[in-house]
Parts: structure tokens; sequence; C-alpha cells
């Protein structure tokens, strides 16, 4: 009887620190699943250190390990979809190198799937030990903000590690859209979903990817992407800086008549047009990524090349 197979995919972006330690601790796992065959595709988002020389090592030294070697850094969102797309397993999961998605869930993972009946299982963080504070207090109101916004549900501390059977793969990835937010098309493509909490781990080895900065872009696309809330409040607050201004002038036009000094107060006059401004600015701002999501779907451009893989490091 052939067995299962479970493809495991690791998006690696300048690991060469943490890629031995990873290889070594899924080796073993998949020596407890030993009922099942694996397949490890590594996607390399144009790393610039050694991580692709070890992925053309690791390919040699065994056959299961496969890799992606893309042209240039893409982002973690193409690297997913791009393993995605090559995985050929029954049951795919998306793992970090870096050990912070913890390979000794898999099992667990795989037991869920085969004895509960769930379409896939997810992980989520239940604590942020380890991170910067100001970092974990502006993720949880991400989640709050969101949730509030969008109909579809994200969930608060969830990891891009999941282990899902070809059938939820097969809809995400037809799922085409340049711009991708997996978190939200994850839960976009439904299906039944069991989550396992677990406390943060550290990274192992190498240095987080995520600035700040970059957490907070990512934000944004996934407000953007799932949901048109920022569209209506700008509408609102349009509506509301023009009654606002109405209410000015008929108070600037019953003063006039009263008391006949239309010149004082031109400082008060002055802040609201910096206000007014200001929010008409904001608004542009709102509009404005929605017009350039749109500007970069409507190109085609593909959502990644790729310059490498294990069959050319054969020749």
């Amino acid at each position: 009887m052939k067995k299962e197979l479970i493809s495991i995919i690791v998006s690696c972006y300048n690991e060469e620190e943490s890629l031995p330690l990873f290889y070594d601790e899924i080796i073993k796992v998949a020596k407890q699943m030993n009922k099942m065959d694996f397949e490890f595709l590594f996607v390399n988002d144009g790393s610039k250190d050694k991580t692709l020389e070890i992925l053309r090592k690791l390919s040699k030294k065994d056959k299961r390990v496969k890799y992606i070697s893309f042209s240039r850094n893409f982002g973690k969102e193409a690297a997913m979809f791009a393993g995605l797309e090559k995985a050929k397993g029954d049951y795919i999961t998306l793992m970090d190198a870096d050990l912070q998605d913890p390979p000794a869930l898999l099992p667990q993972m795989y037991k869920v799937i085969k004895d509960e009946g769930y379409d896939s299982v997810g992980t989520r963080r239940v604590t942020r030990k380890g991170e910067p504070i100001i970092r974990s207090f502006f993720a949880r109101m991400f989640y709050k903000l969101i949730n509030k916004m969008s109909k579809i549900e994200m969930v608060d501390g969830a990891r891009d590690y999941r282990l899902m059977t070809r059938q939820v793969v097969n809809s995400i990835i037809s799922l085409q859209e340049y711009n991708r937010y997996s978190k939200g098309l994850f839960s976009f493509v439904g299906y039944n979903t069991k989550w396992l909490e677990y406390e943060n781990v550290e990274r192992v080895a190498g240095e987080t990817k995520w600035s700040f900065w970059k957490l907070f872009k990512y934000a944004i696309e996934g407000i953007v992407a799932f949901t048109t809330v920022p569209l209506t409040i700008a509408t609102i607050m349009g509506l509301l800086c023009f009654v606002i201004a109405i209410i000015f002038i008929i108070f600037i036009f019953v003063k006039t008549m009263i008391y006949g000094d239309p010149v004082s107060g031109w400082p008060s006059l002055a802040c609201i047009i910096i206000f007014c401004s200001g929010i008409q600015l904001f608004c542009l701002g709102i509009i404005g990524q929605y017009l350039a999501k749109t500007y970069l779907e409507t190109k085609k451009r593909p959502i990644y090349i790729v310059k490498e893989t294990e069959e050319d490091n054969k020749k």
C-alpha cells in the first residue's frame, strides 16, 4: 500500500544559521512518523547569504529535499504560494526555518486531521514572550481592528504554520491574486479548522526579518485586502468635515451681522483649514491604497520568478 505524502514548505530568507538546525529537527519528526513519506520543499526568497549553497548540499544528501530559488526577494507571501503550487503531498504544511514553528507539533496535527475529521489544523501563540512590548500591543490591536471591520475572522496569534489537506491547498492555489495576505486567504477559503495553542518560541538562530515598519505595512496589506471599511470611513469623515464647515459658515455670518467684525478669528480659521486639509489628504491616502492594489492586479505580473530548482542542481 502506498504511503501518504506530507509536503513541508519552508520559506527561507538569509537563514544559513537556522537551516542545519531546522533540518536536524524535521528529520527527527520524519523518523517518528515513519508510516508517512515526506517531501521537504524549501523556497529561497532571494537570500544574500549561503542559504542557497546549503540547500544545494541538502538536496544532494537527501533526495526528499527539494528547493525553489527566486531570482530576487519577492517576499514571504510569494514564497509560500510558490511552495503550495509545487508541493505534491496529500497533506501540506507551512513552516519557518527559525524553529519558531515547533516541528514536534506535526504528529499531533496529523492525528487531528485523520482522527477528528478536520480539513486543516492551525497553530496560534497564546503568549508573545520575547517580543517587544510595543510590537505585541500593536499586534493585538490590529487583530481587534480587522475583526471588527472584516467579515473574515482573523485569529489573534495565528501562525502561518498549519497542516492542510490537498483539497484546502487546491482552494488556496486557485486564488491567484497578486497582493496576497495568507492569514486572510486561509480564513476566506473556509473548511473546518482546529487551532492548537502553544507558548511563543524564540528564534533558534539569526535575527528576525520583520521590523516594526514591515509589520505595519503588512497590517495595511491585510486591511486593504479584506475590507472596504476604510473607504466608508473616508466618506464619513468627508461628510463630517462638510457639516462642520457649514456650521462655521453660519456662525461667522451670524457673528458678522451682530458684531460687524469679520476680521478677527483668523488663527482659528487657519487651524480649521489645516485640519480639513489633513482630513482630505488622509482620505486620499486611503483611496490611493485601494487604487494602488487595483493597479498592481491589472498588470498581471507574476507573483514570483524562479531562477533555480533542485533539478538544475543535478545537471
